[in-house]
């Protein structure tokens, strides 16, 4: 079975139809540039480029950074803030032609994924999985089942927003080695873990791509800790798992 996931960032907008039974790409993701500013009108019209780009017509799911409730974005830390209160599924699927759109917090959607078909399968417990990248996003589950919109990456750390100084751009853009960043996640994981004592850390976002550059840096942390499988794409896929049980035809 193929449904459409589309994953918006902070700086890409990504998409593919998703093959469910294998969990995974059914072809190779298109991308464009998250606009500047990332309006909902500007961000809106990437989404259709990229749906369009596959000649696809069917539902389509989509995550978004923020916390998502009934299909609103509630919030826009990366994002322009004129997303906050926007009916984001509505806007979509009128930019889609009516067609069923699903919309999810992002890190939700990668979490889901992961906990599906990667690196969380079978993991019960207390799990959470981490996105680092423009910003930091999280999903937390126990014993399977998602707490949504838990929007950890917000968490103080050292007086400030601990996206601001572990995320993959507090990195560049401070032109931190990577010892020095992985120094600075380890303080947020022992942060995290003191909250909420997981078993399982599952880290994504494009990073993972990398797991050799700074897992290893990473020292004291009680949990186990493993690169998402999915790595980038479980986003997509999950945004895709959402939009399953949306309608085939759009309302009348």
């Amino acid at each position: 079975m193929e449904i459409f996931g589309v994953d918006i960032g902070g700086s890409g907008i990504k998409g593919a139809p998703v093959d469910l039974d294998r969990g995974d790409l059914a072809q190779e993701r298109h991308k464009v540039l998250t606009p500047q500013p990332a309006t909902p009108d500007g961000v809106a019209g990437c989404v259709v480029e990229v749906v369009r780009h596959f000649d696809w017509d069917g539902p389509v799911g989509v995550t978004f950074p923020g916390v998502v409730t009934g299909g609103v974005t509630r919030t826009a830390a990366n994002m322009d803030k004129a997303w906050v209160g926007v009916d984001t599924a509505a806007l979509l699927s009128d930019r889609l032609g009516g067609r069923p759109v699903t919309v999810l917090n992002d890190a939700d959607a990668a979490g889901v994924a992961e906990m599906t078909y990667g690196a969380g399968r079978g993991k019960a417990g207390t799990v959470i999985l981490l996105t680092l990248g423009t910003g930091i996003g999280s999903a937390l589950f126990t014993d399977g089942r998602l707490v949504p919109n838990t929007e950890l990456g917000h968490l103080e750390l050292k007086g400030h927003d601990a996206e601001t100084r572990a995320s993959v751009k507090a990195k560049e853009d401070g032109e931190l080695s990577w010892e020095h960043w992985a120094h600075r996640v380890q303080k947020y994981l022992a942060h995290v873990e003191m909250l909420f004592s997981p078993d399982l850390f599952i880290i994504g976002g494009g990073v993972s791509r990398k797991p050799e550059k700074f897992l290893p840096l990473i020292e004291g942390i009680r949990a186990e800790i493993v690169p998402a499988q999915l790595q980038n794409n479980a986003g997509i896929v999950g945004a895709a798992m959402a939009a399953r049980g949306a309608p085939k035809e759009p309302k009348a």
